[in-house]
């Protein structure tokens, strides 16, 4: 009887564990999905202790070769999430279920918050980065699956042949070829005209922000920021130990100012794409804001951008106060973590010193590898590609969406790997998030990016990680999702 038991729970695991590799991205290696099937299962379904089936009988189950399984089990072991002994077979070890992020955020640790300095702590407080970085609709990364990482693997295999030893060193003020591919690139997708010496080479979008915070205000002084807003730029302008205001932007209304609105010493806006919103911006807007709020400088944010939106940039490369931050996180893999400033010809020598002072460049082979990629058309041949490729994602997740009741408005499908459906009124959108993350939907909740008296709610999805059926497949689920939850 026990025999008998023991495989009925056997032949269970195996159907739970073949339904959960049948939702993941085809597009993904086998090992990975196996990978990715077995912490769900460990983590979600089966009960600490449960006795794996045999290597034979997963591998068959799922159809794939013994040895991509094992490979598959050992990263889970490595992991902690599966136990084995020699001969006898594998459990899993379900890890133990963390604290609330709100109770983390509201309790806190006492002892941690006193050696915590108070911007540390304003800091942890509001939204920031998700643990969970892949799963279906997690905004912010791009199709990493798709990106030509064989062409990559060569050039740094080239850039690392014995006489490029001095890539090993600092690049104090940054890599000359790569600041020359920038202003080439910079030339072509956006219509700026700027010297080599004004591009300041950044380890990604917050090293700018941080740069640009710690080169241009004290601490105390105001920078502007439209609401909804980037988490991101908001956390480290708080880092920095500035005054963050807030102001309502809407796309068809413009900036909501207070009745007697104060000088700020930054403005921090988003460029031709605004994020989270997913919606185009306006250059007019953009300069009224500046103008009444009489910007010292001002930072516009590169965020997401298409060949031909260049119009509605503010910059100006040879203007005085205007800077510009970018990435190619987005446009390639968020683990490459290079980016660029841009800013003014009298202040690019003290910015660009201040950098080195600051945080040391380094990185070498890295900028070379990225500068033969751009050299040699692969960075503008990918951008044109996966950003169709995106249009038409988003399409497909506009169009199961839009006609949802509880849905106010959805932004017009882009090149971006974003859009942002906004709600009518009553719908909290944290605990809406929180529950789709229980169906392995992965969105961002609009509100808490959202300033005091700014009531929008609504979600940010993403859609580079899905393509093809399953993304068919995964819209159709958030559909009936939402259908559920908002019932």
């Amino acid at each position: 009887m026990s025999e008998q038991r023991n495989d009925v729970t056997i032949e269970h695991c195996l159907g739970q564990l073949e339904e959960l590799y049948a939702l993941q991205p085809e597009r993904l290696s086998k090992q990975v999905r196996i990978e990715e099937s077995l912490r769900r299962a460990i983590s979600e379904r089966w009960p600490s202790g449960t006795r794996l089936p045999s290597h034979r009988r997963l591998a068959e189950r799922l159809g794939v070769a013994r040895h991509t399984l094992a490979r598959a089990v050992a990263t889970l072991i490595t992991e902690g999430l599966i136990v084995t002994g020699h001969g006898q077979g594998s459990w899993s070890a379900r890890p133990p279920a963390p604290r609330p992020a709100v109770e983390t955020m509201n309790a806190g640790d006492a002892q941690a918050s006193d050696l915590l300095s108070q911007r540390a702590q304003r800091v942890l407080q509001g939204p920031g980065a998700s643990l969970i970085q892949t799963g279906s609709f997690v905004p912010g990364i791009p199709d990493i699956a798709q990106f030509p990482m064989r062409k990559w693997r060569q050039l740094y295999t080239s850039a690392t042949v014995p006489q490029n030893a001095l890539l090993l060193s600092y690049s104090t003020g940054g890599y000359g070829p790569l600041k020359r591919a920038i202003r080439d690139f910079l030339k072509r997708w956006r219509h700026i005209h700027c010297d080599t010496e004004q591009i300041i080479i950044t380890d990604g979008t917050h090293n700018g922000l941080g740069l640009c915070a710690m080169a241009l205000a004290d601490t105390g002084e105001r920078v502007a920021m439209e609401s909804p807003c980037y988490w991101g730029a908001r956390n480290v302008f708080t880092a920095a130990g500035l005054e963050v205001e807030m102001l309502p932007w809407h796309p068809h209304r413009g900036h909501t100012f207070s009745p007697t609105p104060r000088p700020v010493r930054l403005a921090y806006l988003m460029g031709s794409h605004h994020y989270p919103l997913s919606v185009p911006t306006r250059t007019e807007e953009k300069r009224r804001l500046c103008d009444t709020l009489q910007a010292a400088y001002v930072i516009e944010d590169d965020y997401e951008f298409a060949q031909g939106d260049h119009e509605a940039l503010l910059f100006n490369a040879d203007s005085e106060r205007h800077l510009l931050v970018g990435s190619f996180s987005k446009m390639m893999f968020p683990g490459l973590r290079l980016g660029y400033l841009v800013v003014p010809r009298g202040l690019a020598g003290a910015i660009n010193r201040l950098r080195s002072e600051l945080y040391r460049e380094g990185r070498m082979v890295d900028q070379a590898v990225l500068a033969q990629f751009i050299f040699d058309g692969d960075l503008d041949t990918w951008c044109r590609r996966i950003q169709r490729d995106y249009l038409g994602r988003q399409q497909v997740v506009h169009d199961h969406l839009i006609t949802h009741p509880r849905i106010q408005r959805i932004s017009t499908p882009s090149r971006a790997i974003s859009l942002c459906v906004e709600f009518s009124p009553g719908v909290n959108d944290v605990l809406l998030a929180q529950a789709l993350r229980k169906e392995h939907l992965i969105v961002r909740p609009l509100s808490p990016v959202c300033a005091r008296g700014d009531e929008r709610t609504g979600l940010v999805l993403g859609v580079g990680l899905l393509s093809g059926e399953t993304l068919q497949r995964e819209a159709m689920r958030l559909r009936r999702c939402l259908d559920r939850l908002l019932r």
